[in-house]
């Protein structure tokens, strides 16, 4: 059993409603979903339990046998987001809104006791580090360079960056306006276009450099690349960009396993309240709706500034 199974039974509504219901969750979060359901599945198949509907004592004791095998609590919220999902899409009242999942989700929280592992922030100077070993002799080379200094330059994230098609860019004088048609904080598509500059990095330049050496006029921007150097048809995937930011991060002599593909994202906002930029500017490039969470970075990048402790320490 998986989403797309679950989907099918959506109840009571036409065929074109059933897409827009369907519709209402991204690719990427249905396609985590499939893989929390399946989980979820495989486990209730192994101990004669309803997989859909499930009850509460089932998907609290699920909860606690992956939180025993070493499973996040955030990857839990998501398959409890899953299992909920599954439900309500297939007509039935979901389990995961009963005191006992919640209650046992805490409990799991309270005792994991473990902070989060955060990657580390392509900041400034590492993006330096890191494009200087881009072989710009080569396609491949061209391209990966476009992709850190646009990722970085825009702070995208990495479903955003690879959704990019050359109608989504204008060129002005100071840079590239860019069109986010979708995003995760904007699932209905309204769009959001950033201010890129060209600055110091050479923004422009290096993007239609790779553009024009890969014969790029329309469609998709960044493209999977074959061994013979041939531009493909397809989109680069979003884990593509990972692998990407992983492969110049060692190149550059830095720990690959620190960095992700957000790192280009979270680098941009760091690099920016580092250098003393106004909150509310960092929000129009990186399109966060939360305040409090810009402010996090801001603070993690003024822990040393005007310090309590300067006059005595």
């Amino acid at each position: 059993m998986d989403i797309s199974s679950i989907e099918q039974k959506i109840p009571c509504v036409s065929e074109q409603a059933h897409h827009f219901v369907v519709e209402a969750t991204s690719t990427a979060t249905r396609k985590a979903y499939r893989t929390d359901i399946k989980i979820f599945a495989e486990w209730c198949e192994a101990r004669s339990l309803s997989i859909i509907p499930a009850n509460a004592v089932t998907v609290a004791d699920f909860l606690a046998s992956q939180a025993n095998e070493g499973v996040s609590p955030s990857t839990l919220n998501r398959r409890v987001a899953a299992i909920r999902y599954a439900h309500e899409a297939a007509g039935y009242s979901t389990p995961t809104s009963d005191k006992l999942v919640s209650v046992t989700l805490k409990g799991i929280r309270r005792s994991s006791g473990v902070r989060a592992t955060k990657k580390s922030a392509a900041t400034i100077d590492k993006i330096y580090q890191m494009i200087a070993q881009c072989n710009i002799k080569t396609l491949q080379g061209k391209r990966d360079k476009a992709v850190l200094l646009l990722g970085f330059a825009g702070a995208f994230r990495r479903s955003e960056l690879v959704g990019l098609t050359v109608a989504d860019l204008e060129e002005v004088s100071d840079g590239l306006k860019v069109l986010i048609r979708k995003s995760k904080t904007d699932q209905e598509r309204e769009g959001h276009t950033i201010a890129i500059l060209n600055g110091r990095l050479n923004v422009v330049g290096v993007l239609q450099d790779y553009l024009t050496s890969a014969g790029i006029k329309e469609g998709a921007i960044f493209r999977p690349i074959t061994k013979n150097g041939k531009i493909r048809k397809q989109t680069l995937s979003d884990r593509s960009v990972a692998e990407i930011v992983k492969r110049y991060a060692m190149a550059a002599g830095l720990n690959p396993n620190e960095f992700s593909g957000h790192s280009l994202r979270s680098g941009f906002i760091t690099s920016a309240a580092e250098a003393g930029a106004n909150l509310f500017k960092i929000m129009d490039i990186s399109r966060h709706k939360s305040v409090q969470t810009v402010k996090s970075y801001v603070r993690n990048a003024e822990l040393f500034k005007n310090h309590a402790g300067n006059s005595f320490l």
